[in-house]
């Protein structure tokens, strides 16, 4: 049944081919005769323990009971009894000589007497972690005592081995047998393999073999003393020599001591159930059983027991011995949170223990638990994941990045909590350096141009941080495409001063990507507008960047001057580009860490962003419960107005902001999908898809009251407030907004010059307008007449009122 290879070959060892293990250098001690050695699977590497036993014939007591131990190792399975493999037994001939060996493959493990050396724990620590032991071996012995009515017989020192995690477990089963007190046969069959035990582990009824005392006895007896015999050597540091040692007493912790006593009592029926003293013992209350325990029993817990223990199982971990935490606990934990026992705050245990690992074995042990993790649903967990980001994105490789955490990670930037959207905004700053250049483009850009129009400002504001962060991680097209239009035509528009601020300061930290047309004709006329901004931070920053992209537009001028074959391109700041100095979150942390930049506009920028604004609204952003920031008052910007969220009308007339000279806005075609020449008169925000509806220009709005008031009234219009469109149209199409009021149209060209740049101090339509009506005319309503067809040169004006009716 436990053979897997017998056969004869001439030569000692020869048979050892067949054995699908290897067989590595043995261990310093072994329980019996048995030779216990390290050992590695053929197969696939994984480390195994290899127990070998050898005789002279088949017929060898070693043997013999060598083989009784594989038969129970087999079909006992307990969590505190070694685990079995594989065994093999293989006879061969060393010169004319036979020789029996038995091996037995187990689970890893290593002797308890070299795992205490090597381990060296001391004090309260090396307490809890023997305390933590016994139980589990005490477990084992209940098990077969109480559970399977067998008695193991030889309880010690060499007869416990420990797992990798840690975990004492009991083995030696050679001389097991079943016991029952009213059958002899059961007694004598216990009682066959009574020689393999020392004298010294001999109980008293035991050595005088005493057989009617022992059928008498309780089940536990022979293992109660054997539990107190393993208590001797563990706290006494040495082997037990004879029984008369049993009697020190000075090592045995005082806790423990009257338990200890009972074990060893000299009379069997009284002494202690080992199953009570798991139950019942001062010794076992401690820390660390505790907290392993519970680990055990998670599944049996309710929600507000793991939320109490996890929350304060990061101070606890520090207070345990941390050989113990490494190995044991943190399986157990990583564990719990994969198959989903554990509760979220569970994360922040995990992370902590992990950052006492190495980095190979942070990546084998924690990151695998990790990436499963942010497949999960649960809104916490990903929350949890997002915040201590940081403490592991470092270990994360590209393809794990870009494969397995970023699709699930990306599900955040809609998600209906702007939480959790802020928190995956900030998690790009550490994996976008990871990420392809596919996922880049197709993905990321994408989500990012919905988020600088979100209905929270502040997400607003740090998506134009990252931005200016990232950039150094965009190809040269992309940049080309994205950058100058996601900070100008958006965040210097923005009615959130702390956008425009963090508009500037992005355009400030990536100067060096822009070359010096777009310097001159797109960035410095967007932003020399916010040196009037009603913000004085942002008026600051405003005079800091265009005194920057100033001194790079002379630095060019005097290149040229010197005939410098040297392009403009590369006329950027002489700081090195990209993330040299990152820009911080908005409202928590938006202030460089550190001494100032070499370059002046750039650190001032970024040193005071949203100073003036942190104490009113930096809770909007640092907590989930926090309410989210409304802008209720007027803004400046209104000519493009931005789709967000505003409470109140807008003040055209005190604030105009131009047109963008080039407006061409790559980034709304980033968000539509549309693939476009860049140099177009489109304006770019016809490309954008607005949140909300929005409201007809202001330019139009007045053109529409111009309709209202008395024909004899002139109306002052400046030009630069008709629609562009209006403006392009109103040479090749034949509908005229004026054209229900207007003049016979003029002889000559000249008289229809409409270009904007044409003016008239007193009447700027003096051209075109009808002559003023003798007697006062009715306000017309607003839109009438638009569109129709210009009137016959024989009506004028003043046959309006009588004609309006008829459809003119």
């Amino acid at each position: 049944m436990f053979k897997f290879l017998k056969e004869v070959v001439g030569g000692s060892g020869s048979g050892l081919k067949d054995l699908p293990y290897n067989i590595a250098e043995p261990y310093p001690s072994a329980w019996g005769s048995w030779l216990h050695c390290r050992g590695t699977s053929k197969d696939d590497g994984s480390a195994v323990s290899i127990f070998s036993l050898s005789g002279s014939s088949a017929q060898d007591g070693h043997l013999v009971a060598g083989r009784n131990g594989v038969k129970r190792l087999r079909t006992v399975r307990h969590p505190n009894i070694l685990s079995f493999l594989h065994s093999a037994e293989i006879e061969t001939y060393d010169a004319g000589t036979p020789k029996v060996t038995i091996y037995i493959v187990t689970e890893p493990v290593m002797p308890l007497s070299e795992k205490i050396k090597e381990l060296g724990l001391k004090g309260a620590q090396r307490d809890e972690y023997y305390a933590w032991g016994l139980h589990q071996i005490a477990k084992a012995v209940s098990f077969l005592n109480n559970d399977c009515k067998l008695v193991h017989g030889n309880v010690c020192l060499d007869s416990v081995v420990v797992t990798q995690t840690l975990d004492w477990k009991l083995h030696a089963l050679d001389v097991l047998s079943e016991f029952d007190g009213s059958n002899d046969a059961a007694s004598g069959q216990m009682l066959q393999f009574a020689w393999l035990v020392g004298t010294q582990y001999k109980p008293v009824e035991l050595a005088k073999s005493d057989w009617a005392a022992i059928k008498k006895s309780p089940p536990w007896s022979l293992d109660s003393w054997g539990m107190g015999c393993l208590i001797y050597e563990l706290f006494s540091g040495t082997k037990l020599a004879k029984t008369e040692e049993l009697r020190n007493t000075v090592s045995i912790p005082k806790s423990l001591l009257p338990d200890y006593q009972r074990l060893l009592s000299s009379m069997p029926s009284r002494r202690l159930n080992t199953s009570k003293l798991i139950e019942n013992s001062e010794y076992f209350q401690n820390k660390l059983v505790d907290t392993i325990h519970f680990m055990e029993i998670l599944s049996l817990k309710d929600s507000v027991e793991k939320d109490t223990f996890f929350r304060k199982l990061p101070n606890l971990a520090e207070q345990l011995p941390r050989p113990i935490v490494l190995k044991k606990l943190l399986p157990l934990l990583a564990s719990s949170l994969e198959f989903g026992s554990a509760a979220a705050p569970a994360l922040t245990a995990l992370l902590k223990m992990g950052s006492w690992l190495s980095v190979d074995e942070f990546r084998a042990k924690v990151l695998p638990t990790i990436v499963k993790l942010f497949a999960s649903n649960d809104r916490s967990i990903r929350v949890g994941l997002l915040q201590h980001i940081d403490q592991y994105g470092e270990s994360l490789s590209a393809q794990m990045v870009d494969e397995q955490i970023y699709p699930h990670v990306a599900t955040g930037f809609s998600d209906t909590s702007a939480f959790l959207r802020e928190l995956t905004l900030k998690s790009m700053l550490t994996l976008s350096p990871k990420l392809s250049q596919r996922t880049i483009s197709g993905s990321l850009l994408k989500h990012l141009s919905k988020l600088q129009v979100d209905e929270e400002a502040t997400i607003r504001t740090n998506t134009t941080i990252l931005l200016g962060n990232i950039a150094t991680h965009l190809n040269e097209g992309t940049r080309k495409r994205v950058l100058i239009n996601a900070f100008t035509v958006r965040a210097l528009r923005d009615t959130f001063p702390p956008a425009r601020g963090a508009g500037i300061m992005a355009l400030c930290a990536t100067s060096s990507y822009y070359d010096i047309t777009e310097v001159a004709t797109r960035i410095l006329p967007n932003v020399v507008v916010l040196t009037i901004d009603p913000d004085s931070d942002v008026r600051t920053k405003a005079f800091q960047a265009v005194d920057q992209f100033l001194h790079i537009a002379k630095q060019y001028y005097e290149k040229t001057n010197a005939a410098d074959t040297t392009g403009g391109a590369g006329m950027g700041i002489s700081s090195n580009p990209g993330n040299a100095s990152l820009l911080g979150w908005a409202m928590s942390s938006l202030t460089l860490k550190g001494k100032p930049s070499d370059h002046a506009p750039v650190a001032s920028a970024s040193s005071s962003v949203l100073a003036p604004t942190s104490s009113s609204a930096s809770s909007a952003v640092d907590t989930p419960s926090s309410a989210p920031v409304r802008v209720s008052s007027t803004t400046d910007f209104a000519e493009h107005p931005v789709p967000v969220r505003i409470s109140s009308a807008t003040d055209f007339a005190e604030h105009h902001v131009p047109t963008s000279p080039t407006s061409t806005d790559g980034w709304g075609e980033l968000e539509n999908e549309i693939d476009e020449e860049h140099e177009n008169d489109k304006d770019g925000w016809d490309d954008l898809e607005p949140l909300e509806e929005t409201k007809p220009t202001p330019a139009l709005a007045n053109i529409q009251a111009a309709q209202q008031r008395p024909v004899s009234q002139p109306v002052k219009l400046a030009s630069s407030l008709q629609p562009k469109s209006t403006r392009m149209s109103s040479k090749n199409e034949d509908d005229d907004l004026w054209g229900a009021i207007a003049a016979p149209a003029p002889k000559t060209a000249k008289a229809l010059n409409l270009k904007p740049n044409v003016t008239d101090d007193n009447d700027p339509w003096a051209a075109i307008a009808a002559p003023a009506p003798t007697t006062k005319a009715k306000p017309l309503s607003a839109g009438r007449g638009r569109g129709a067809k210009p009137a016959a040169p024989k009506l004028g004006a003043q046959r309006i009122n009588r004609t309006s009716s008829s459809g003119m």
